[in-house]
């Protein structure tokens, strides 16, 4: 129901992308901030402009990464890589990690300011082994997915291949049930 429903959504999972690509994947550059960037580059604040911007694995960013994403935060303005000039932008923030952020700051591998800026709604959702519930419609989910993926016919899983999952430690979670 939200306004920037119809706006982008970007995710990025901020583990996958090694540490010296990820501020410019976040914030932009500009031509020629450093060697190989050959053209502009906008980032993903900017791409969600007036939309949602998921960070998801914020924990495994670095410290100095997690200042300037409080600065960006705390100002609503950015600036590319190897620019001058500070930039507006409008967007919500998600994040996700598998991680105890309230661990994660004790042991000074988390920004509490930055913890304390994004903990604005925290949403803790149980692990999969929990919640057996979603087993059934989540495997129904993926089954649609990779059928339409494919192009194969959707196929019905057993009445003992349900029950076999619905045993699992799912230690994996959701991911492990997908694969």
């Amino acid at each position: 129901l939200s306004p920037r429903r119809e706006k982008p959504f970007v995710a990025i999972n901020c583990s996958a992308i090694p540490e010296s690509l990820l501020e410019t994947e976040l914030f932009g550059h500009a031509k020629g901030a450093f060697t190989g960037a050959s053209d502009k580059k906008v980032g993903l604040f900017e791409t969600a402009d007036g939309g949602t911007l998921f960070l998801d694995e914020i924990a495994d960013l670095s410290l100095p990464l997690q200042a300037k994403i409080l600065r960006v935060l705390q100002e609503r303005k950015l600036k590319r890589v190897g620019e001058n000039a500070y930039r507006d932008f409008d967007v919500r923030i998600i994040t996700a990690t598998h991680k105890n952020l309230i661990s994660e700051v004790k042991g000074n591998r988390f920004r509490e300011d930055l913890y304390y800026r994004l903990n604005v709604i925290p949403i803790h959702l149980s692990p999969l082994r929990e919640r057996i519930e979603d087993i059934v419609p989540l495997v129904d989910y993926f089954l649609k997915k990779h059928s339409t993926m494919t192009g194969e016919p959707m196929k019905k899983l057993a009445p003992e291949t349900i029950e076999f999952l619905l045993r699992q430690k799912w230690r994996g979670n959701v991911r492990e049930l997908e694969n």
